[in-house]
């Protein structure tokens, strides 16, 4: 799984009638599929044209769920696959142009509502037999009233992230060497190793990793789907002498019961996945059967904040982390803000949460995302983080762009 990814996305701009004013947003992809996504956001953009701002985001749920209610396009999902994604890019595009609008980055339009303002907005269809949205609103209570508090504490700290830099398979020894000592010095606390491609190679790779280290750093293993349910037991097994947190992705991110025996078969090595978890009601099954331990949603399949919040919410009442997938083509610039809202909204904590971050592609955004000493800087542009700037697009869209025009046939 992953090991040829060529990154890319389906992108989609929604201009107003205001100069300047745009939202932006897209679904992450990683190359040859993009161009079915593209096709499936056409197949539902049709249905924002004309409409004004205030129509919508009056009655969030009223225009979400014209879409991912839409009986005929519910037959080629539903809410999972290429639709989904396509909905996840609209939704990320109006959020993004509903915080432009109000001049607020997204994490603190969504921080300043109402426990009752984002109960409006949360879609708990099938979901309301493992959390109703009494206990919800609850939940969102609980900690309203200190939010102020965590926002500062976020705001002189950072969010803890964690580097996969050093973790990718087919490094040198020399270069693996090399990009340890580096996280040593910019001061990262946790790193992630991808695994599962030679057993004894994997076990190098962590010996060299954890004598460079040493053993005040935390380790993480990412499997991305690579093993079978008995393997992936004897595999992680293997690698418990190198004390690592958590197994990313063991096996098929579809098998719920799967993930249920790996995690009663490794202990205490912990288990992770989300990112290929197709929607809300998956999450809802992966955490009644204690399969996972941490939750890691991804901003780009899920159905954007009206989902995202759902899932959130799911994982607090049933006792789980929140460690959302990153990396990709703008997935740390788009989880940094929903990072911030599950700890200043719903966890108010920090234990066990720690966000992905991949040091690639930040260079294509109009406001990146920064770290400083292996933490998120919070972002203060309005918006939600994701716009590419222009000459990015002008040089990578497919197939007109001047890298294709340059590049292709050759």
């Amino acid at each position: 799984m992953n090991i040829a990814p060529d990154y890319s996305a389906a992108y989609i701009i929604l201009k107003t009638d205001i100069p300047d004013l745009e939202g932006h947003g897209h679904t992450f992809t990683i190359g040859r599929g993009n161009e079915i996504c593209v096709k499936a956001i056409e197949s539902i953009s049709d249905v924002i044209k004309g409409k004004y701002l205030d129509d919508i985001t009056n009655n969030w749920l009223e225009f979400y769920y014209s879409i991912v209610n839409d009986s005929q396009l519910r037959w080629i999902g539903p809410e999972k696959g290429a639709i989904h994604l396509a909905t996840a890019a609209l939704f990320n595009a109006l959020w993004d142009l509903k915080a432009k609008y109000e001049r607020k980055p997204l994490w603190q339009l969504i921080c300043n509502m109402s426990p009752d303002e984002l109960i409006a907005i949360i879609d708990f269809k099938y979901i309301e037999d493992a959390l109703t949205k009494n206990k919800a609103l609850e939940i969102l209570l609980k900690n309203f009233d200190t939010r102020e508090q965590r926002i500062q504490k976020i705001t002189n700290d950072g969010y803890p992230a964690y580097t996969t830099s050093a973790g990718w398979l087919g490094y040198s020894t020399d270069k693996l060497k090399s990009l340890c000592r580096k996280a040593k010095q910019e001061n990262w606390k946790y790193v992630k190793f991808k695994v599962g491609s030679n057993l004894e190679e994997d076990i190098s790779r962590l010996t060299i990793a954890r004598d460079i280290l040493g053993d005040d750093i935390v380790f993480m293993i990412d499997a991305n789907q690579v093993w079978g349910v008995d393997e992936a037991i004897d595999w992680v097994n293997s690698l418990k002498k190198f004390n690592p947190w958590f197994i990313e992705e063991p096996t098929s991110p579809d098998d719920i019961l799967g993930h249920k025996k790996i995690r009663e078969s490794v202990k205490p090595i912990m288990v992770a996945t989300g990112e290929h978890c197709h929607n809300k009601v998956m999450f809802k099954q992966f955490f009644q059967a204690n399969a996972i331990d941490i939750c890691q949603l991804d901003s780009c399949r899920l159905g954007s904040l009206h989902e995202i919040l759902a899932v959130q919410l799911l994982a607090e009442n049933f006792n789980k982390a929140i460690c959302p997938h990153a990396g990709g083509v703008g997935l740390c610039e788009y989880v940094q803000h929903l990072a911030i809202i599950d700890y200043v909204c719903v966890s108010a904590d920090l234990k066990g949460r720690v966000l992905e971050y991949i040091d690639h592609l930040h260079e294509n955004f109009l406001f990146p995302c920064k770290i400083n000493h292996g933490a998120y800087v919070i972002p203060r542009n309005y918006g939600y983080s994701a716009t590419i700037k222009k000459e990015a697009i002008d040089s990578y869209k497919y197939p007109n762009g001047s890298f294709w025009i340059q590049n292709i046939d050759k």
